[in-house]
C-alpha cells in the first residue's frame, strides 16, 4: 500500500512546489499583483527627490553667494549675526524653533 502512494510522491511534491512559487509570483513583494503598491512607492520617492533637488539648488545658490568671487555682504552679515547671536541696535529678535527638513 505504501508503495502505491510512493509513486505519486514526486508528483505531489512538484505540484506543491509549483503552487508555492506561483503564489509568490502573484502576491509577493515583486509579484504581478503588487504593481499598485510599487507605483505608490515610486511616486512618493519621486516627490522626495524633487524636494531634495529643490533644497540642493537653494543650498548651492546660498553657497555661491558666500564664495570669495561673489561675496554678498547682506548674506554674510545675516550668517554672522545668526551664528554669533549678535543683533544691531534697534533690531527686534523673534526666536523660532529650527525647521527640520
Amino acid at each position: 500500500m505504501v508503495s502505491r502512494f510512493g509513486i505519486y510522491l514526486p508528483t505531489v511534491l512538484l505540484g506543491v512546489l509549483i503552487a508555492y512559487f506561483g503564489f509568490h509570483a502573484l502576491t509577493g513583494e515583486r509579484g504581478l499583483l503588487s504593481h499598485h503598491r510599487r507605483q505608490e512607492t515610486l511616486e512618493l520617492r519621486q516627490a522626495t527627490l524633487a524636494d531634495l533637488k529643490k533644497q540642493r539648488a537653494d543650498l548651492e545658490a546660498r553657497a555661491r553667494l558666500l564664495s570669495t568671487h561673489s561675496l554678498s555682504a547682506d548674506l554674510l552679515e545675516e550668517r554672522a549675526r545668526s551664528l554669533l547671536g549678535f543683533v544691531a541696535p534697534g533690531d527686534y529678535v523673534i526666536r523660532m524653533p529650527a525647521q527640520s527638513g
